[in-house]
């Protein structure tokens, strides 16, 4: 990814972080998320984003433009990733990908069709899981070696996260946490739906998990 001079050291880490993440064809990049963001949503990204709130534009807005420095050699600076009637974001033809982001840090994951099947990911800080989710996300079929519990569970949410975003495509249909089963340290998940995804994972300087396969 292309830093510009504004870089935050945050976003300097990750990005060198996300480089030693990429595997099997998939890219990736990030994006502090900046203040008026959102004016880099393109006219089809923003009509349909239109009823989202400021904060949830803007960060849109960050994790597309992080995207399109990954597509950006392919299609051109002003290719558009609209929002789909699911919430998906819509790639153009050829390419699949994902986007995430947390209060502050955008990422993008994008691939070549038939490089993977399918993809996601997701961004979550370097904190533990706050308590009363812990019972929502934490399943017993869940495995997570000898990782203290609660970071364990930020790592499971974050894995979660990123299943379903690879799982939805696929077949269109919603998963609950319950309905996702996440080995850490094997690095694979299951869905209920009859999904394998492989995990790749980073813990610092902030939690990003992929899923694909």
């Amino acid at each position: 990814m292309t830093l510009a001079p504004d870089d935050a050291p945050d976003e300097i880490a990750l990005a060198a972080a996300l480089g030693r993440l990429a595997t099997d064809g998939i890219t990736l990049a990030c994006r502090r998320i900046r203040p008026s963001d959102e004016n880099y949503l393109l006219p089809a990204e923003a009509r349909s984003i239109s009823a989202r709130g400021a904060e949830r534009r803007r960060a849109s807005g960050a994790a597309r433009l992080a995207a399109r420095t990954l597509l950006s050699a392919r299609f051109g600076e002003a290719v558009e990733i609209p929002r789909g009637p699911s919430g998906q974001p819509l790639w153009p033809d050829g390419v699949i990908g994902s986007l995430a982001h947390d209060d502050t840090m955008a990422v993008a994951a994008v691939a070549s069709v038939g490089t993977i099947r399918s993809l996601g990911i997701d961004v979550e800080p370097s904190l533990p899981l706050p308590d009363e989710l812990l019972d929502l996300v934490v399943m017993p079929n869940d495995h997570t070696g000898d990782l203290e519990p609660s970071f364990a569970a930020r790592l499971l949410f974050s894995a979660k996260e990123a299943v379903y975003k690879a799982a939805f495509p696929l077949d269109g249909r919603f998963l609950d946490y319950s309905d996702i089963a996440i080995d850490l340290p094997a690095d694979h998940a299951t869905t209920r739906t009859g999904h394998r995804f492989q995990l790749r994972h980073l813990t610092f300087p902030r939690i990003v998990t992929l899923a694909f396969f």
